[in-house]
């Protein structure tokens, strides 16, 4: 296992605005929590926070989000999409499709999100979403986006009562036939992690972002 640095992917990612600032924690509460409480009026979108564990992650309906260490990517992306905050649903749907359709081309795997914020290959939840809006004044609301993706996690490191229902990208690659690593081999983090990060800014821009009422 090696450590995700935070300098060799702000330099992979070029201009951007997604990872236009990357922070990497040894460990947090969770990422969306470190967000919040790096971000003031005047903090830029496009803020990345990876951990590489946490101790209180989670997921829809406050359940616990299990982050083995060095073994996900655990990150949060703050943004601010001119969008009501009733329309939050519109950036779960945006992330989690943009999720499931990097793990698919990246690794050959049959990823479909299970909506509204899970993604799941072969019946185990390998990803899921939290996407937390909180109202600005005088300025577009601010919106944090919560990734959480198991990547090479083993069974064993799981708990007991999830490994029946979630699964590794590592595992499920170990187990077909378009395995793009050798049984055993652990996945790229970091490339993933830019690959990942390309998509999302590029699918964001397309979607959200409109270059004559934001500044640089």
């Amino acid at each position: 296992m090696s450590a995700l640095d935070a300098r060799f992917l702000r330099g992979a990612l070029g201009n951007c605005i997604i990872g236009r600032e990357i922070v990497v924690l040894e460990e947090t509460t969770s990422t969306n929590d470190s967000v919040l409480q790096r971000s003031t009026s005047r903090t830029p979108e496009g803020l990345v926070v990876f951990a590489e564990h946490q101790t209180a992650g989670r997921g829809q309906r406050d359940n616990r989000w299990e982050s083995a260490p060095e073994k996900g990517l655990w990150l949060s992306i703050l943004l601010r999409p001119k969008i009501d905050i009733a329309e939050s649903a519109r950036l779960s749907s945006w992330a989690i499709r943009t999720v499931a359709e990097t793990i698919a081309r990246e690794f050959g795997l049959a990823a479909r999100v299970k909506p509204p914020n899970d993604v799941y290959i072969g019946g185990k939840k390998v990803a899921g979403v939290l996407v937390e809006m909180r109202a600005q004044k005088n300025a577009p609301h601010l919106a944090i986006v919560g990734i959480g993706i198991n990547v090479n996690h083993r069974p064993e490191d799981f708990s007991e009562e999830l490994r029946a229902r979630a699964a590794s990208l590592s595992i499920l690659l170990d187990r077909s036939a378009k395995g793009r690593i050798r049984r055993g081999e652990e996945i790229n983090r970091e490339a993933f992690a830019v690959a990942l990060l390309r998509e999302l800014d590029r699918t964001y821009r397309e979607l959200f972002f409109c270059s004559a009422s934001h500044s640089r």
